[in-house]
């Protein structure tokens, strides 16, 4: 099934959205720290129960389909015509923020697994023999930092996409009106000899 550019942009903006929004979930939600509870020369550590890293992960997959979905929308063949990258690139403008897109989506997806893998080791090792371990969790801030670059990321993408739409337009209507223009050479070539070649070659035996 063929897809639209209005399809292309609302599938990237839901991703982005899910993405900012499971990220910013998941950095309220994650605790200031566990409880301590000292044993014998050890420290267990208790968490409350704890979505971060559930959401974490959620909102890094959505960052990679949105990323996904945006980098395929720029060179999507609508209506089945193609466009050269050259004629796509043509702009500056569209190189800077296809570059930039790239960069804020891996920037993004740095900033929201760190967190949420430092998480995931918090919750799984929760025996320690230091006696003056204080049972810390992920570092605040970097998860919800996170969230907004995927958002940031995903507007690039949409920007491409606009930028895109415009080349595209550019380029064929160059391309259909070069075509139109040898249309109207031919013709004209013809009116300018209303007999034809092959009347000129009979008038030429006669």
């Amino acid at each position: 099934m063929a897809l639209s550019m209005k399809q292309m942009a609302l599938l990237t903006s839901f991703f982005g959205i899910c993405s900012f929004l499971c990220g910013v979930i998941a950095e309220n939600k994650k605790p200031a720290a566990g409880t301590p509870i000292h044993g014998k020369g050890v420290v267990i550590c208790k968490y409350p129960s704890d979505p971060t890293v559930v959401l974490g992960y959620i909102s890094f997959a959505a960052l990679i389909v949105s990323t996904v979905v945006g980098y395929m929308s720029v060179f999507y063949p609508y209506e089945k015509r193609t466009i050269p990258y050259s004629a796509l690139f043509r702009s500056p403008t569209m190189l800077v923020f296809f570059n930039v897109a790239w960069l804020t989506a891996g920037l993004a997806a740095a900033l929201l697994l760190w967190p949420t893998i430092s998480e995931q080791l918090y919750l799984t090792h929760t025996v320690h023999k230091n006696p003056a371990y204080t049972c810390p969790t992920a570092k605040t801030g970097i998860l919800g930092g996170g969230a907004f670059v995927s958002l940031d990321s995903c507007l690039f993408w949409l920007i491409c996409l606009m930028l895109a739409n415009n080349a595209r337009i550019d380029y064929f209507e160059e391309v259909d009106g070069s075509g139109k223009q040898e249309e109207h050479t031919q013709v004209a070539n013809i009116d300018g000899n209303p007999l034809g070649l092959d009347a000129l070659k009979h008038v030429n035996v006669v």
